[in-house]
């Protein structure tokens, strides 16, 4: 095994929130840090450090990195603890295994003994190791109540360590109620942007403001502000317990039943394709198509496109003013008992809104993790009251739409919640194997209602 050796000088100069957090030995310690402040980077930094410091004295350290997901204990491995242990010339072997069935574990392991292991939270890993503990966005973790209920009588055990971190995510959940305690042993670490920034963090603000879409978001991912969501139809909480890695990947198209919802634009309005597959009594996310300034004939086509690759057994269209034309267009197309038009009015939204709410409330849904843009457009979406005491549901319009993603999705959540009507799902012939062989397609259109 080759020496451990930890450089004179460190390849990277850290910020002085960094600095305080790496600094602070704390048996419990909590932080709140906003986006692009380097979370992973500083929170893993403390137990590589911890690590190599226990190998060079002949000792041992365990620690466990608890994540949302794999793709999350994947990035805090390889972006963080194995790029602070080839800094410091650790000489340590990584390992990819099988923790149970479905769930991997990423594991590193020093010359004497001391690992870290990064692997997907659940009541059922959060009890199986005895070992310091790095719960990684935990406001983001699914039933992070159960997740602590089982993970704190094992990190009880004498001299073991806890750390948490994260950013906001309302006040619903055991994040919120740790990061808010008071006089309880804990010692608590918030760094928004502003302070980042002060510190050194180059970053431009009104830069990231601009691009984050929407102000409630920004609120609390990087001003890190515990919001009221009272008039929100989807506060964010609810919006991240859907969110599921493997969503939004058409690739991982099972060949089921899918249901598509589609809001049309004009102008400078925001086309959207909402692709769900019905997998048991879920629908799952494969494919969210959003296009910018693009012609009727050129929506036409992402739409045909979708009907080939997916078996679509119903499509639900906005038909609401310029939309009668696509509709009447898709349902020559594609058969009238597969798309049906859906005019906007306050009743149909509401319905629309209320059968969409529910069946995230229900988590009868799967959407993809980490998307800014998707969370800001699911979130923007209010319920107001009228003058005459009517319910109406708007959006602030930005530059990324007035919620056409949201509608997108409601509408195909709608389309999954009529009759199901079983068609043969038959991919379309191209274009040059029609020239080639006309006779077996003179009856295509007639027959199949599509080109």
């Amino acid at each position: 095994m080759t020496d451990l050796i930890l450089p004179d000088k460190p390849a990277l100069e850290l910020y002085n929130y960094q600095k305080n957090w790496v600094q602070d030995d704390s048996r419990f310690k909590i932080a709140m840090f906003a986006r692009q402040c380097g979370k992973t980077f500083t929170s893993t930094l403390e137990l590589a450090l911890d690590c190599v410091k226990a190998d060079m004295a002949g000792g041992r350290k365990r620690w466990v990195i608890l994540s949302r997901g794999e793709r999350q204990a994947r990035e805090a491995m390889n972006e963080g603890v194995k790029l602070h242990l080839a800094a410091m010339q650790a000489g340590f072997q990584a390992y990819d295994y099988e923790w149970e069935a479905g769930i991997k574990a990423l594991e590193v392991e020093l010359p004497h003994g001391s690992k870290i292991t990064a692997l997907p939270a659940n009541p059922d890993t959060a009890r199986g190791f005895s070992a310091n503990v790095l719960l990684d966005e935990f406001a983001f973790h699914q039933d992070s109540r159960a997740i602590w209920k089982a993970l704190f009588p094992v990190i009880s055990k004498p001299g073991l360590k806890l750390r948490v971190i994260s950013t906001p995510n309302g006040k619903g959940n055991k994040f919120y109620e740790l990061m808010t305690g008071k006089n309880d042993g804990w010692s608590r670490h918030q760094t928004d942007i502003y302070h980042a920034v002060k510190d050194g963090l180059p970053r431009n603000i009104e830069e990231l403001r601009r691009g984050a879409g929407d102000e409630d978001l920004w609120a609390q991912e990087f001003e890190l502000q515990w919001l009221d969501e009272a008039t929100s139809w989807l506060d964010f909480e609810l919006i991240t317990s859907c969110e599921h890695e493997l969503a939004g990947d058409p690739t991982l198209y099972e060949g089921g039943d899918c249901y598509v919802g589609v809001d049309i634009a004009s102008r400078n309005d925001l086309f959207v394709i909402w692709v769900w597959e019905k997998v048991g009594d879920v629908l799952w996310c494969r494919e969210i198509i959003e296009r910018k300034r693009i012609s009727f004939a050129e929506q036409d086509g992402w739409l045909a496109d979708v009907f080939i690759r997916y078996r679509v057994v119903r499509c639900c269209m906005d038909q609401t003013g310029m939309g009668e034309k696509p509709v009447e267009d898709a349902k020559r197309n594609h058969g009238e008992y597969r798309v049906e038009g859906v005019l906007f009015t306050l009743s149909n939204k509401q319905t629309l809104a209320i059968h969409g709410k529910e069946a995230f409330q229900d988590r009868k849904v799967r959407i993809p993790m980490g998307n800014d843009a998707l969370r800001a457009d699911l979130h923007k979406l209010k319920k107001v009251t009228s003058d005459t005491g009517a319910p109406r549901f708007v959006a602030d319009s930005d530059s990324n739409g007035h919620a056409d993603r949201t509608w997108a999705g409601f509408l195909g959540i709608n389309a999954a919640s009529g009759e199901d009507v079983k068609i043969e799902f038959m991919e379309l012939p191209s274009k040059n194997k029609m020239e080639q062989h006309p006779d077996d397609y003179d009856d295509w259109f007639s027959e199949r209602g599509c080109f």
